[in-house]
C-alpha cells in the first residue's frame, strides 16, 4: 500500500504577520480546497512577540515600545492559543493535517512525536511537560511549561506549540528556542534567557532530521513544493485584509 502524500514547503524566512496569514491559510486550504497535509518550518524577520488568539488585551505595557538593533520588535497576533513568544534565534514548525483521533492532549501527543524523535537524533531527549495552574496568569510562553509542551531533561522548555481546529482539520505550530540574543530576551520577558543548547547543527539539518522523523512518525512521503506566485497572491491579499 502506498504512503500519502504530504507536501513540505521548504525553509522559509518572512515577516511574523505573513507567516500567520501562511499557516491559517494552509488550514483552510486543507479544510476546504482539497490541499494535502503539509509540512513547513519557518524563521522571523524581521524578529516579533506572537500572541495567542486571546491575548491581546493582557500583554505587558512596555511590549509595544521594543527595540531590538534600532527596529521596533513586531507584536503578531496568532490564529492560534498560548501565550507571548519571542521569535528571534529560534525556528517554528507547522503541521496541518485531518482526522486525528484523541483529545486535544492526545492530539498534540501524537503531533509532537516527531520533534521528540528529531531531537533525539540531534542529541536532546525532550519530554512532555505538566499541568500548570499558573501559566494563563503568565504572559510568557516558555516561562511555565504544559502538557502540549515539551521540556529538556533538565527541565528547560525547548518546544511550545499551540493548536487551532476548524472540523476536522487541524493547525499546529510551535517555536523552538534554539539561541534568542540573552540581552533581548531578558528585555522583553524580565528574566535571564535561557542555557544555550549543547552545541548541535545548523538550522538546515536540524530541518533535515525533523523532516526525516516526521515521515516516519506520519507513515508519508514528504514532497517539497514551494509556494506558487498564485499562492503567495492569495497569502498576500489575506495578510492585507486581517490588517
Amino acid at each position: 500500500m502506498s504512503q500519502p502524500v504530504w507536501r513540505l514547503i521548504p525553509l522559509l524566512e518572512a515577516p511574523g504577520a505573513v507567516h500567520m496569514a501562511l499557516d491559517e491559510w494552509l488550514l483552510d486550504q486543507h479544510q476546504h480546497h482539497s490541499y494535502p497535509p503539509t509540512l513547513r518550518f519557518y524563521t522571523w524577520n524581521p524578529p516579533a512577540i506572537s500572541l495567542g488568539v486571546s491575548q491581546r488585551q493582557h500583554i505587558p505595557a512596555h511590549w509595544p515600545h521594543l527595540t531590538w538593533q534600532g527596529r521596533p520588535i513586531d507584536i503578531v497576533q496568532r490564529p492560534t492559543g498560548g501565550r507571548g513568544v519571542l521569535h528571534q534565534g529560534d525556528l517554528t514548525y507547522a503541521v496541518i493535517t485531518s482526522d486525528v483521533v484523541g483529545s486535544r492532549e492526545q492530539v498534540y501527543r501524537f503531533l509532537c512525536q516527531f520533534l521528540i524523535e528529531g531531537w533525539r537524533q540531534l542529541g536532546i531527549e525532550l519530554g512532555f511537560g505538566g499541568e500548570n495552574r499558573h501559566y494563563l496568569k503568565s504572559p510568557h510562553c516558555f516561562g511555565l511549561a504544559t502538557p502540549a509542551d515539551l521540556v529538556t531533561t533538565a527541565g528547560t522548555k525547548l518546544i511550545g506549540s499551540a493548536q487551532l481546529r476548524r472540523g476536522q482539520a487541524i493547525l499546529q505550530h510551535g517555536s523552538m528556542v534554539l539561541n534568542p540574543d540573552p540581552a533581548l530576551y531578558e528585555q522583553v520577558f524580565q528574566t535571564p534567557a535561557p542555557a544555550p543548547l549543547p552545541a548541535i547543527s545548523s538550522i538546515s539539518d536540524i530541518v533535515a532530521q525533523l523532516t526525516e522523523a516526521a515521515a516516519r512518525q506520519f507513515g508519508c512521503q514528504l514532497q517539497p513544493q514551494p509556494l506558487t506566485p498564485a499562492e503567495w497572491q492569495s497569502i498576500t491579499a489575506k495578510t492585507a485584509i486581517d490588517h
